[in-house]
């Protein structure tokens, strides 16, 4: 995916109707409201420090953090206090150019290579964003964390039981055809094998994204240290699901071995796993359907409030069509995941040496309970 001369993101990162995939944030502009609401219910629920980065993981075209940055400026009046800003983690150059154009209008200005952001600009609300090749490139600081549809696009290791113990799944050239590619399993155990597999394993194939256990680390350990919580989507499992991996192209399934890097691959997100690399740090709710945590931010409400102020017929059918992308069972209403990490303090109940009228109420946490709308 991000081979330099020809991964796929690096050549093509085909979101959208006219690429290979469509995220949630392309179907409809209410995903990205509410997610904006959720940050903002969190930033409330904290005690509205005064400054806060929000780090987008992988932001695809841009579309979700434009859609956030829409509700951070309707709501203007309550951030006016506060400093915001803009991070994203992107390491293909094409991306980065298209979220430059979305967000900035293409006004950005490339970064000395002794900073830690290669590229930075101003948002059309006012907003500095900065641009990064590494979370640990990110500045320390309270922040908001939004990784959607980033785990699942990192690559994994893939094992198969044997009547012989763990085999590895490794890539080969086929001998019979040469320039088609094959599957076959490790001769021996390989150091993947030893490290990765958990002696109480009960599946016979697993897939492990070491990659990602780093990366949840990391954001456990930033939220831990400096304050601010993580929200994370994407589709995924409990630990019990098997042979995931797969291609997409032409929002058609794609064999995963043919013509490498003209399509996207993607594996789901073991979110069991996840979670035992947070390793405590932090608190962490979900995974919960993606229709449970739109439902709880209000997305009947919005949609409602939509359609009564849509002229036309074509618009209407629009908006209630993407709503049923987004919440129907047997689309993406099941299938994504929604879960969040959080400060343990954040949740911790209230203190009973404290009078009750004393104690600061432990505020539910948006999305994963019902907003409470004012």
């Amino acid at each position: 995916l991000l081979s330099p001369p020809q991964g796929y993101y690096t050549r093509h990162g085909g979101v959208g109707e006219g690429g290979d995939f469509v995220t949630s944030p392309e179907i409809s502009q209410v995903f990205g409201e509410l997610i904006g609401i959720w940050y903002i219910s969190e930033w409330i629920a904290m005690g509205k420090p005064k400054a806060f980065q929000l780090v987008e993981l992988g932001p695809g075209r841009g579309t979700l953090t434009d859609d956030i940055l829409r509700v951070f400026n309707q709501l203007g009046s309550l951030l006016s206090k506060c400093d915001v800003s803009i991070h994203l983690v992107e390491v293909s150059p094409k991306l980065s150019d298209i979220q430059a154009q979305m967000l900035t209008g293409g006004k950005v200005q490339a970064n000395p290579e002794d900073e830690s952001a290669y590229m930075k600009g101003i948002s059309k609300t006012g907003i500095p964003i900065f641009w990064y090749r590494d979370i640990q490139d990110v500045p320390p600081g309270y922040s908001f964390y939004l990784a959607h549809e980033f785990f699942d696009a990192l690559p994994i290791h893939k094992f198969q039981r044997t009547e012989r113990g763990w085999r590895e799944v490794l890539v080969d050239i086929d001998p019979e055809v040469p320039d088609r590619l094959r599957f076959v399993l490790s001769p021996s155990s390989t150091p993947a094998t030893e490290n990765f597999i958990q002696p109480e394993e009960t599946r016979d194939h697993v897939e492990v994204c070491p990659e990602a256990g780093v990366i949840i680390q990391r954001l456990a350990s930033r939220i831990e240290k400096d304050g601010g919580a993580a929200l994370v989507a994407d589709y995924g499992h409990d630990g019990t699901a098997t042979d995931t991996f797969r291609g997409f192209r032409n929002h058609k399934l794609h064999d995963v071995l043919t013509a490498p890097g003209t399509a996207d691959l993607t594996a789901d997100v073991d979110f069991r796993y996840l979670q035992k690399m947070t390793e405590g740090r932090t608190a962490m709710l979900g995974p919960i359907k993606q229709r449970e945590f739109l439902k709880n931010m209000g997305i009947d409400l919005r949609l409602q409030v939509l359609l009564q102020n849509s002229r036309d017929t074509a618009t209407r059918e629009q908006l209630l069509h993407s709503s049923d992308m987004l919440m129907n069972p047997e689309k993406m209403g099941d299938r994504f995941k929604f879960f969040a990490l959080l400060p343990h303090h954040r949740l911790a109940p209230p203190d009973n040496n404290q009078k009750p009228e004393l104690a600061p109420p432990s505020l539910p946490v948006a999305g994963f309970g019902e907003l409470l709308l004012k």
